[in-house]
């Protein structure tokens, strides 16, 4: 068969890894740190590129995961909540962890254990399915629900993340959903070619939070040098089928990563760290802070259920 499925363990991490033996890509996942991306990575010449910035070993996953969030499954809620704090059907709740400017970000699942539910090879893919069973363990969201997350590495550098949730509450519940990961092409991100498929940007104050302005620019409409452009933003993304939502390219080595969200997740947010070494580039099915200003909020009903996918295509042009 072109593809395996194995378990692997390095620097004291215990891994899934999904291998294609036509292309030599490799995807590593990491279950026991909400289900995280690891590696997504493509032979050339004689060394190996990965495209995921990740952690060296298990010290600096738990020293750096609940600061840096890399790769981190982003949920219930995606990037910040302002002060912490939001109201829903007249209860007001705030969650005890923030971050250094007072909010609180990327969720509460980015350190969980998910449980392997499912591995199998077929001849043209292969995939991983995870699951956590979330029972109201914070008390600022006290509402039980489960996520499924499946990985599908297909041929051709396609690599399939796709999410569903489900609402276990007698209620309906707040929900959205996303990614952070952090994508490194070799060298510097001032080298590297950037395009997504938006003309609006929302506008954040000082600390992230949208103010409900929509800013427009079509800078990076079409592929450009990202050169010492600083991205800390949230993008509205034009849905077209024919065209990814966003790409990503090395034009040194050839290296383009591509992203097709389907339109579970219309906003994308893009980061640049001041090392210049990766940049996040995020799917998000909600805006920063939806828990108050109800933009893409998802309304989970009791029983009902909702699936998000993104699909990562890794190639040499």
């Amino acid at each position: 068969m072109s593809f395996t499925i194995t378990r692997e363990r390095d620097e004291d991490l215990d891994l899934l890894q999904i291998t294609d033996f036509t292309t030599g890509i490799q995807v590593r996942i990491l279950p026991q740190a909400g289900a995280l991306l690891h590696e997504f990575s493509i032979p050339l010449g004689n060394r190996r590129i990965q495209v995921i910035d990740n952690y060296n070993n298990l010290a600096d996953l738990k020293k750096n995961l609940t600061s840096s969030y890399k790769s981190a499954k982003l949920s219930p809620f995606v990037c910040r909540i302002s002060e912490g704090k939001y109201k829903f059907e007249g209860s007001s709740f705030e969650f005890p962890d923030k971050f250094n400017d007072g909010s609180s970000i990327h969720g509460i699942l980015s350190d969980k254990p998910f449980t392997i539910l499912e591995k199998k090879v077929l001849e043209d893919q292969a995939f991983i399915l995870l699951e956590y069973h979330y029972k109201k363990e914070n008390h600022a969201y006290p509402f039980e629900y489960l996520i499924q997350v499946k990985y599908t590495l297909k041929k051709a550098g396609r690599l399939y993340l796709q999410t569903t949730v489900k609402n276990l509450s007698s209620g309906r519940i707040p929900m959205a959903d996303g990614w952070h990961p952090y994508f490194s092409l070799e060298g510097k991100v001032n080298d590297w070619l950037l395009s997504f498929h938006s003309i609006k940007n929302l506008a954040f104050n000082e600390n992230l939070i949208p103010t409900g302005e929509i800013i427009e620019t079509d800078t990076f409409y079409s592929p450009r040098l990202i050169g010492n452009e600083k991205f800390d933003h949230c993008f509205l993304l034009e849905p077209d089928p024919d065209f990814p939502a966003a790409t990503l390219e090395n034009p040194a080595n050839g290296l383009r990563l591509s992203f097709f969200p389907d339109m579970s997740y219309p906003y994308l947010q893009i980061y640049t760290p001041d090392n210049r070494n990766t940049i996040a580039i995020e799917n998000l099915s909600s805006a920063p802070d939806s828990f108050n200003n109800g933009i893409g909020l998802l309304l989970l009903e009791p029983g009902d259920s909702q699936s998000f996918t993104v699909l990562y295509q890794l190639e040499f042009r």
